[in-house]
């Protein structure tokens, strides 16, 4: 990574503790994720209007497991671009601390992702 602040093409820098660290943005998945989100937004508000017409409580969590549901599969497209685009990036890099520093931060995201 250098000691400059300026990254890779399409990065931003970020100080993390005193040391520079670059951030990518979404890749391939980012419009898969999108769509996926906005599709969710109308799940979201058909439970909110399930819950103002008092509809059976079974029903209303019928449609909230589904959205949580769905909500994961969006995560897990963000978290398959982080592992393709940053976690590899680190890896090609040789830089030892980066390479750590992203391991350990896609074992707390999956880890987070469990709960």
């Amino acid at each position: 990574m250098g000691n400059g602040s300026v990254g890779p093409p399409g990065t931003r820098a970020l100080d993390m503790d005193g040391r520079k660290a670059f951030i990518w943005p979404m890749h391939e998945n980012r419009e898969a994720a999108l769509k996926r989100l906005k599709r969710l937004e109308g799940q979201v508000r058909g439970v909110a209007r399930m819950v103002e017409e008092d509809r059976y409580c079974v029903d209303i969590l019928t449609q909230i497991a589904a959205v949580r549901a769905a909500l994961k599969g969006v995560e897990k497209l963000v978290i398959e671009d982080h592992a393709s685009h940053c976690i590899e990036d680190a890896l090609a890099s040789g830089d030892r601390t980066d390479q750590r520093a992203k391991f350990m931060e896609l074992i707390q995201l999956l880890d987070r992702a469990r709960d």
